[in-house]
């Protein structure tokens, strides 16, 4: 079969800056991250070198205030680059978006004593970052959280155990919810924890079905010191802090799955135009154009929607709804095309000789990360529909 390359997203950027910006991102995925993806996948392999090339190379704080070394990027451009890295490598995609989300309330929500100390060595340092938020017990209904931080003298005492943690074990940071109050959203207060702190440990990382590469585990705080100067935004102030950064989250992984999708898209259309059966390709068979046809359709309505959400939240217009709309439309268009591209590929789509089954099982993890698409419709409804009458 030839080898049909595939062909550059046609992007819509603003300045010759972010195409440029887009075009070392994508030598970057192309030449250091998508030759070892399926090799260091399959055997588990982190790759914080990788991490490392992206923060020397100023691609790990785009959207962030260039004063504390970010890339003052509007976020249309941020997630473009995303989708570029989730195409090439989801474990490299949804990590930049992790560390991203990490950085989120600091750089959004301290003081500036806080932001000089901390921020140029999360943003452009090497640093790498975990969000802690969910717990065992405590999923989608994360205002029930029940890590507690105490307050002793100039420092608080945090225990609990946090689950689902992207990084949990091997990030240098950790920005952590922890209950300070009372019951419910208004007793959570944010703080940035160091990943060394005494009392701070990591379980083993999760056996997951697909993103094999990036550690997944519970992180365990037993009676973990944290100064009063790493307290983030008020006392109680937390819940917010980490639902705003969820917004803007979800537009990551929004962008990630349009990577996965338009990498099962390109692998799909390389395997049907190369692929003779009946004497011809079995590309010119209109069931399966129509296929292509489908999944291309759904990659551009996803990449458009989380587009437009970016730009509301670049004019700092209202965008939670928008942002939940993008998470969910874009992780379920990317489960669809990847399962279709193993259809196209037929019984060698099943197989570890081509990318498309991993595509297919990591794309299932982005219907359920960060709000699983249930909790979008909810919050998609209550912005349509007003709050639930009960």
């Amino acid at each position: 079969m030839p080898d049909r390359a595939p062909q550059p997203v046609e992007r819509q950027l603003p300045t010759d800056e972010a195409r440029d910006l887009i075009s070392l991102v994508r030598d970057i995925a192309q030449r250091e991250i998508a030759p070892k993806a399926a090799e260091e996948e399959d055997a588990g392999h982190f790759p914080r070198e990788v991490f490392g090339l992206l923060s020397e190379s100023g691609l790990l704080g785009l959207p962030y205030d260039s004063e504390y070394g970010g890339g003052d990027q509007p976020y249309e451009v941020y997630l473009q680059a995303l989708e570029e890295l989730g195409a090439a490598r989801l474990t490299v995609g949804l990590g930049a978006s992790v560390h991203t989300l990490a950085c989120h309330a600091l750089a959004n929500y301290g003081t500036k004593e806080q932001q000089v100390e901390h921020l140029p060595a999360m943003l452009g340092g090497g640093l790498l970052g975990a969000y802690c938020l969910s717990e065992p017990s405590s999923g989608s209904d994360a205002a029930s959280l029940r890590t507690k931080a105490v307050r002793d003298g100039d420092d608080w005492v945090i225990t609990g155990t946090k689950a689902w943690i992207t990084h949990g074990g091997i990030a240098d940071f950790y920005t952590v919810m922890a209950r300070t109050g009372g019951e419910g959203a208004r007793g959570i207060t944010a703080f940035l924890v160091p990943g060394d702190a005494e009392g701070l440990h990591a379980a083993l990382p999760e056996k997951k079905m697909g993103m094999k590469g990036s550690p997944t585990a519970q992180v365990h705080f037993d009676g973990v010191r944290v100064p009063d100067e790493r307290r983030i935004g008020d006392k109680g102030q937390g819940f917010a802090i980490a639902l705003s950064a969820l917004d803007s989250g979800r537009l990551g992984i929004a962008a990630c799955a349009i990577g996965v999708a338009q990498a099962a898209l390109d692998e799909a259309v390389a395997y049907a135009t190369g692929r003779q059966q009946f004497g011809r390709p079995i590309a010119d068979f209109q069931g399966l154009r129509f296929m292509l046809a489908d999944m291309a359709t759904q990659i551009e309505a996803g990449r458009a929607l989380y587009l437009a959400a970016a730009r509301l939240r670049d004019a700092g217009r209202p965008f939670s709804k928008q942002a939940a709309m993008a998470k969910l439309l874009c992780t379920d268009a990317a489960m669809k095309v990847t399962t279709d591209a193993v259809q196209v590929l037929g019984g060698y789509g099943y197989t570890a000789d081509f990318p498309v089954e991993r595509y297919m099982r990591e794309a299932k993890v982005l219907q359920i990360v960060e709000g699983t698409n249930q909790i979008q419709r909810m919050v998609i409804a209550r912005h349509v529909a007003g709050p639930d009458s009960r």
